[in-house]
């Protein structure tokens, strides 16, 4: 008697049932991330399509570009945009040199494991640490009668409002924008410098190099893109950034955020389509930093791997 071998494919055919006898199976390895699509399709997607398509549209619903050209012709925007740029620019560059020189430190700087601990757990919270709770900070610290501004000036007589210091002007805001600017910078860099092997370090010293030579020519070219990509990221992040501006100066400060949100509240642009472009021209300068930001960031990961 002879025994049917499974490689029979008569044998095999019959032990495994054909696809069309298994019947129709529910996609339920997406449910899991169900919730994300919709969220993004109702709270993101759907919302930014309307501004887009209400931007180059007016009041009959007919297409133009009016609105579009309106955001160069007014004056009081192209402040706003300048004032946001600006103010964007100055605190992303200034908070990326800080925050990247603190990443060092606490990576390559020969310190105890406990303050890398801490200070990754501080500029996680005080990255996302903005508003009117960041806004008080800064009053109770550095307002006319905060802590800081009194004991300069009671005990070094130094008056930093009789020398010009002001919440309310571009200087002031980039101070408090670097709050939530530096450690945001930190927390992103670490794990680039991470990644900087110690094997590179080696073989420099082994060719001869010196310290400067190796941070020149092998860490910054390295870290560069990320550099770039996370500078890019802060400038996205502060652009955008209203409650903090709003806590301290209310409407009266001319910045792209704030024009764009007296718009929903009261309209005083007398246009909602001018409205629906002026926050096309945020979702443009954002979506063009946040491109910008992954390709460096993928440029990065090349070298890192």
């Amino acid at each position: 008697m002879t025994q049917a071998s499974i490689s029979d494919p008569a044998v095999a055919a019959h032990s495994a049932p054909p696809d069309a006898n298994r019947g129709f199976r529910l996609p339920t390895h997406w449910l899991g991330v169900a919730p994300f699509f919709i969220f993004a399709l109702m709270f993101l997607i759907l919302p930014t399509l309307y501004l887009v398509v209400g931007a180059f549209q007016n009041n009959e619903g007919q297409f133009t570009l009016d609105n579009i050209t309106q955001l160069f012709r007014d004056a009081s925007i192209r402040d706003a945009y300048r004032a946001s740029i600006k103010i964007s620019f100055w605190s992303a560059i200034l908070g990326a040199l800080a925050g990247l020189a603190i990443a060092i430190a606490i990576v390559r700087g020969g310190l105890p494991g406990w303050v890398r601990s801490a200070t990754m757990t501080f500029s996680g919270v005080a990255s996302n640490f903005a508003g009117v709770p960041l806004a008080f900070a800064y009053l109770a610290t550095l307002g006319r009668l905060g802590l800081v501004t009194v004991l300069l000036r009671d005990v070094f007589d130094i008056n930093i409002y009789a020398m010009g210091f002001n919440f309310l002007t571009t200087w002031g805001l980039v101070a408090v924008y670097l709050f939530f600017q530096i450690p945001l910078m930190v927390v992103i860099i670490t794990p680039a410098i991470d990644g900087l092997k110690r094997e590179w370090g080696e073989a420099a010293a082994t060719l001869g190099a010196t310290q400067v030579q190796y941070w020149r020519m092998v860490v910054i070219p390295v870290l560069w893109p990320s550099f770039l990509g996370t500078v890019i990221l802060l400038f996205a992040n502060s652009f955008g950034a209203i409650a903090t501006a709003y806590a301290f100066a209310g409407p009266s400060l001319n910045i792209v955020p704030i024009k764009l949100y007296a718009q929903i509240r009261g309209d005083v642009l007398h246009n909602p389509h001018l409205g629906y472009a002026l926050a096309f021209g945020m979702i443009f300068i954002t979506g063009l930093a946040n491109i910008f930001y992954i390709w460096f960031r993928t440029r990065s990961e090349r070298w890192l791997k």
